[in-house]
């Protein structure tokens, strides 16, 4: 697998060969699932010369995007659904038959916070800005052959939810959006419920003493029923909201039964995806603050441009003192492909993530087994079925979906 050290002489002087390199740097796992990639020691060492150019506000790199013309096998990359890095593991997650389709076109609108309801077989989401301003959400008829997708409204409807979990029966959002004037009702940032048989809508949180929150990106409930949320200032980047933010982002607790908001993580640039493991002792949060902007009321939200070498970072953290607090901070995950977005935890610990054109599968360290290429950027996603094995990936352009060995947690 491995080139040797050569050397050979030239005149006077010696010439050395490249030493160390993958050979091949990839090939097809098994020839019966031809879109399955085994990607043999993360490429390593990779012949010379290769290079990746960076992402900017026009051009998404992809890892298939480096240009490495010493090994022709690279060249199977960008043809693959399934990049598997880690193989006993990462062919084990997908299962024997793992398939990926487009299941939907939609908009280049942010497609995000997808709630499944197992008792109707449904999937709840959002579509977000552009345009600013739209009120329906969508949804999914799991039920039909093939599923269908129409527009959704509750009672009273919820502007913006940017993250979405289920428990005790409910849809919870996070409400992203901000202004007096939304279907002839004022809505601020904050919590909100929806009961799926009734589908009547419930605020459980609109402000911290008096003040907006700033986006209520993403959420999770825990066993105990606090909501643990993150606060970033994308509303204001990306004029979902019509006032500045009034805090610095963080991440916050909070307890419906009392009312009582605490705020448990401040150190990140922008946080965003949240979740906990299924023993309910780790906490993730992915830090997305390479998408950053200005915050000038004066001129208004100017969006949030891509800048490589900010952060694009998954941390996980210590759930303590009885599951109110977050000790033993450690980075575990840098995103290579865009920052790592929605955040979700499988059955059995492995951490997922939606980050640029496609999903990243990680253990519990942090390092990458499995991803599944897509042809438009992943938001969010969601696990259904009567198994939950089926990963429903949702986004700029596109609706997508996974069949594979992976369980997702059931949320109850």
């Amino acid at each position: 697998m491995y080139f040797t050290l050569v050397l050979a002489a030239f005149g006077c002087g010696l010439v050395t060969a490249q030493t160390g390199v993958v050979n091949p740097l990839v090939q097809v796992c098994n020839t019966s699932l031809p879109k399955v990639l085994c990607i043999n020691k993360y490429v390593a060492v990779m012949p010379y010369h290769f290079f990746r150019e960076v992402s900017n506000g026009s051009y998404l790199s992809v890892f298939g995007s480096t240009s490495v013309p010493n090994d022709t096998s690279f060249g199977l990359v960008n043809k693959a659904d399934f990049l598997v890095f880690d193989r006993k593991r990462g062919l084990d997650l997908l299962g024997p038959n793992p398939n990926y389709e487009l299941a939907f076109n939609v908009s280049a609108a942010v497609h995000e916070a997808p709630v499944y309801v197992r008792s109707q077989n449904k999937l709840y989401f959002s579509q977000l800005a552009p345009p600013p301003g739209y009120l329906p959400q969508l949804v999914i008829d799991l039920n039909e052959d093939p599923p269908s997708l129409s527009e959704y409204l509750s009672d009273p409807p919820v502007y913006a939810p940017n993250g979405g979990t289920f428990h005790n029966g409910l849809i919870y959002w996070g409400a992203s959006g901000g202004n007096n004037s939304i279907g002839g009702t004022e809505q601020r940032v904050g919590v909100r419920t929806v009961d799926p048989e009734t589908n009547k809508s419930t605020t459980l949180l609109n402000n911290y003493l008096g003040y907006y929150f700033n986006t209520v990106d993403d959420l999770v409930v825990s066993a105990n029923g606090d909501v643990w949320f993150t606060d970033p200032q994308y509303s204001w980047f990306n004029a979902l909201t019509d006032t500045a933010p009034q805090f610095k982002s963080a991440t916050y607790r909070f307890r419906p039964s009392t009312g009582a908001v605490n705020l448990v993580e401040d150190s990140l640039i922008q946080p965003n995806g949240i979740a906990i493991s299924p023993s309910g002792k780790t906490l993730y949060i992915s830090d997305t603050g390479a998408a950053n902007g200005p915050i000038l009321a004066s001129i208004g939200p100017q969006g949030s441009p891509f800048n490589a070498t900010g952060k694009r970072t998954i941390y996980a953290y210590t759930i303590c003192d009885k599951g109110t607090s977050l000790l033993n901070k450690r980075p575990i995950y840098l995103s290579p492909d865009g920052v790592p977005d929605g955040l979700k935890v499988a059955q059995n610990g492995y951490v997922v993530t939606g980050a640029g054109a496609g999903v990243d599968v990680l253990d519990e360290d942090g390092t990458r087994l499995v991803r599944v290429q897509t042809n438009f950027l992943v938001q969010n996603f969601a696990w259904t079925g009567k198994d939950l094995k089926t990963l429903w990936l949702f986004g700029q352009g596109g609706i997508g979906k996974v069949e594979w060995n992976l369980q997702g947690q059931e949320l109850k």
